[in-house]
């Protein structure tokens, strides 16, 4: 097939049928029984390898008694009940650190609940990759070749792999196309964890006929939702473990043991103040301003000691985008002495918490942002944050109580704010112990866990109430379902 461009006018492919010949119909499944796949045979599916359980009496110090009592309530009725999760990768992204705390806490909760990641290749990646940009507005090339080739083909091998649950829950657009008949048993929620409130025509009018399959969808926030949903939506905003290693809480001294090799390797002096931007390498992201910024404040005002600039970020498997973003920053930084930029650090999730514990502030400018959870990190250690005003990073930033807020594109603002926190320790502390409550009170995993039961209650009909975290109207299936079921249509069916 010869190379196209798909340029927002070209109609596209809807779902692909599910029936399938003989020999892929007996293909062996991962879910359900979790059976396995042939002898040599590459997996469709991987499933993470969860090793603990955490008992909801883990969590007493984070969230006290009443809240955890409540969590054991709702999930009293759910006890082995299936929840499936399924996404892009098992590492690296917001999306599996999130799953990474769930897993272990829903079955400290009594659920059987299970997490898939594709077994996709690199070119199922790229492709993936582009539609997350455009999804978020930016224009970038795709072709027949890559909608049809490697985004169907991965999907394809994926769907062979029937998973029975009472409820899925499918994460971004990665795994969307395996919505379809045959692949999942079961209701099927889409999450999305993207601003996809302006999404390019042609890629969301692909994935919409697939979403439009499921139960429901899940967004972070209400405004992020893109057009011709006929689905019932929800609100969830995503939440830290506090129990997480990265997440632990702390003393100064026992963070500067955590960096010591790292300082000595890097040459930083730890007694002076450090501002640290903690996030992959991505586009998105825009660590450039961050620099652009820092580099502004140093020529505009002088500081005894002068602060350092860290980049800490990790780079994802379903982000093929990373190495070369990294590559660039790090030119643009050259041989500066006062910036740093760590990839892969070992020990990752000891020398994040241990960064943020001690950094001054955390600055984070994404141009596009679903929620930030790097930025909940931050304040969780008591460190405030200057934060682009966009997306979920809105709702943890409190103007001047918990950081500051910044157009993410506003150089001279961004190191006028840096330079207030470093202008005033005091005050900076004060700021990270109110980001440290407002954490505590909305952004923690077992917040995010109680509407996720909610949710399974209602889908199970362990509930029929209406969870109240529900943002549209009645969607177009529950509108036919009425009407079907409606004393006149019954008259007229006889």
């Amino acid at each position: 097939m010869a190379s196209q461009r798909l340029n927002g006018s070209r109609p596209t492919r809807g779902p692909r049928s599910s029936t399938r010949g003989k020999d892929q119909a007996q293909q062996p499944a991962l879910g359900g029984g979790g059976a396995g796949t042939a002898p040599h045979a590459s997996p469709p599916l991987l499933e993470y390898a969860c090793c603990r359980v955490r008992q909801p009496e883990e969590y007493l110090p984070s969230l006290g008694a009443a809240r955890v009592e409540a969590l054991k309530r709702l999930a009293g009725p759910l006890v082995g009940r299936r929840w499936v999760h399924i996404n892009g990768t098992l590492q690296g992204g917001g999306v599996a650190e999130l799953l990474q705390g769930m897993l272990p806490f829903a079955r400290g909760l009594g659920l059987d609940t299970r997490w898939y990641a594709l077994n996709a290749g690199e070119a199922f990646f790229q492709v993936t990759k582009k539609f997350h940009h455009l999804l978020q507005g930016l224009d970038t090339p795709l072709t027949l070749e890559e909608l049809f080739g490697a985004y169907l083909d991965a999907i394809d091998a994926a769907a062979q792999a029937q998973i029975a649950a009472d409820l899925v829950v499918v994460h971004d657009p990665q795994p969307a196309g395996i919505i379809m008949p045959g692949a999942l048993l079961g209701p099927v929620l889409w999450r999305c964890h993207l601003d996809t409130s302006t999404p390019h025509p042609v890629v969301w009018r692909f994935l919409l006929p697939y979403i439009n399959q499921c139960a429901g969808a899940i967004f972070t926030l209400p405004e992020f939702i893109g057009p011709g949903l006929q689905v019932p939506v929800y609100q969830i905003l995503p939440g830290i473990d506090p129990l997480a290693t990265k997440n632990r809480q702390s003393t100064e001294p026992a963070a500067r043991e955590i960096l010591a090799p790292l300082f000595h390797d890097s040459g930083i002096d730890p007694d002076r103040p450090i501002l640290a931007s903690v996030s992959r390498y991505d586009r998105h992201k825009n660590q450039a301003t961050v620099l652009e910024a820092f580099r502004r404040l140093r020529a505009e005002r002088r500081f005894h000691p002068p602060p350092y600039l860290i980049f800490l970020g990790n780079t994802a498997t379903d982000d093929p985008e990373g190495t070369a973003v990294l590559a660039q920053l790090q030119a643009r930084a050259g041989d500066d002495p006062d910036v740093r930029c760590w990839v892969d650090v070992p020990n990752n999730d000891c020398v994040v918490g241990a960064l943020l514990r001690l950094a001054r502030g955390m600055v984070h400018v994404p141009t596009r942002e679903g929620f930030g959870l790097v930025v909940t990190e931050a304040l969780w250690q008591g460190t405030p944050v200057v934060g682009a005003a966009v997306g979920g990073v809105q709702q943890q930033i409190l103007p001047g109580r918990t950081g500051y807020r910044v157009a993410p594109r506003d150089v001279e603002a961004i190191a006028a704010a840096m330079a207030r926190l470093l202008d005033d320790p005091a005050g900076a502390a004060a700021m990270g112990r109110r980001g440290r409550e407002h954490v505590r009170r909305h952004f923690l995993l077992p917040e995010v866990l109680r509407r996720d039961l909610i949710l399974l209650r209602y889908y199970t009909r362990t509930s029929r109430a209406r969870p109240p975290f529900r943002v549209n109207g009645p969607a177009y299936r529950e509108v036919l379902e009425t009407l079907w079921r409606s004393p006149a249509r019954a008259t007229r069916c006889r």
